[in-house]
């Protein structure tokens, strides 16, 4: 399994839409979005989240009573947690189940360096693996070349950004994409990606440390570039830390090294605060997507297309890409729901990435990169049916707003 998450109102008062559009017979798809945040000040810098990133009590851990509760309960020092103590992964004391999940902020942590440190948790499946169930599955896909995205990102696929997290492994890497909140419209704080981005699944518990960048190195330079770009190019909106995450119990507990049964199941949603600043995330970035829960088959989704940031070789996780084609079917198990899969040779760090369609004339989440194989020749994503749709609904309502 590879570990590879409208109108928008820009600073000035325009109105852009936020599209995903499909044309002619190889049906180009685009998304594009612009910011909503921020002062002329601001523009002129080339910062689209100036006032996001306002120092806020630099040096203290942010940890409400309800968490700090939970880290005693379970033996942590809170501020031997804000020192490294989220470094010790003891098997007995990983936090595996959804009531146990802590991720207090810890204000610096991810800076610019330690972004660009940070691994693709690659997964794949095998050959054998991805042969499980051929009567189902439709002939692999032809490989599609993936396509750098256009610069600037905030104009160009503001909901996109890259999810950081730590692991037994040390720091890794997915992709993720701001997505809307039905309960609370204009005001999302939510974050569509992969299972296995939040969680290890069936051996494992939950990730520490969870973050997402949206519009991750907002120009697209290359590493030697970015050595001495300032901040704000790296994080144009700031870090926003996951207070709470939810994934589905079929990943929690079936999920593993190749996707194993929760592959189906690989998906989940962030609900996240500013590191520093207080407007929500939609407001911030000045774009979110809809998600699509209709799980149309294969041969009825049209073309598809996939955004993230490969990290793995050829790629380096700097640069966002995109693939589009239309899916096939690949099923893993006939006890298991068929999975999208599309041509496309991102690798490792686009995990959790969205995958994005047209549905009446509106664009909108309709997957997420959840596996792929070890040639880096295609991409599988889950169907987001009523249980997925459930679990958006259930941390809207019990977070949402917050």
């Amino acid at each position: 399994m590879r570990s590879t998450s409208t109108r928008t109102a820009t600073p000035g008062g325009r109105r852009r839409r936020t599209a995903l559009a499909a044309a002619g017979v190889v049906a180009a798809l685009a998304l594009t979005a612009t910011a909503c945040n921020g002062s002329d000040d601001d523009k002129a810098s080339g910062n689209p989240g100036a006032d996001a990133s306002q120092a806020a009590d630099p040096g203290k851990v942010k940890i409400p009573a309800d968490l700090a509760d939970k880290l005693k309960k379970h033996g942590i020092d809170v501020d031997q947690w804000k020192n490294g103590g989220w470094k010790n992964w003891d098997k007995d004391k990983w936090l595996s189940e959804a009531k146990d999940f802590v991720n207090p902020v810890i204000e610096g942590l991810w800076k610019p360096e330690r972004m660009k440190s940070a691994k693709e948790a690659d997964k794949t499946v095998t050959a054998k693996d991805a042969a499980a169930d051929q009567g189902v599955s439709d002939p692999e896909p032809t490989p599609v070349q993936a396509r750098a995205e256009k610069t600037p990102y905030h104009e160009n696929a503001a909901p996109v950004g890259k999810v950081f997290f730590d692991s037994p492994e040390g720091s890794m890497v997915c992709s993720g994409t701001v997505v809307k909140d039905v309960n609370h419209p204009g005001k999302s704080n939510l974050v569509w990606t992969a299972g296995h981005c939040v969680h290890a699944g069936g051996n494992g518990g939950w990730y520490r440390n969870i973050a997402f960048v949206p519009a991750y190195n907002d120009l697209g330079k290359s590493e030697a570039q970015l050595a001495n770009a300032p901040a704000q190019e790296i994080a144009p909106y700031g870090a926003w830390w996951a207070d709470w995450a939810s994934t589905s119990n079929q990943w929690i507990q079936g999920g593993s090294e190749t996707g194993g049964a929760g592959a189906a199941y690989d998906y989940a949603v962030l609900h996240v605060k500013p590191e520093q600043g207080a407007k929500s995330l939609e407001e911030t970035v000045g774009a979110a997507l809809d998600i699509d829960f209709s799980a149309p088959s294969a041969q009825q989704a049209g073309t598809m297309g996939a955004w993230g940031y490969p990290a793995a070789p050829p790629y380096n996780g700097l640069k966002m890409f995109k693939c589009l084609d239309r899916p096939g079917r690949l099923s893993l198990s006939p006890s298991l729901p068929n999975m999208y899969r599309i041509g496309c040779t991102m690798t490792g760090g686009s995990s959790g990435g969205g995958w994005f369609r047209v549905v009446d004339g509106q664009t909108k989440l309709v997957s997420n990169t959840s596996i792929g194989p070890t040639d880096n020749t295609w991409l599988a994503g889950p169907q987001l049916g009523p249980q997925a749709e459930a679990l958006y609904q259930n941390m809207s309502k019990t977070y949402g707003g917050q």
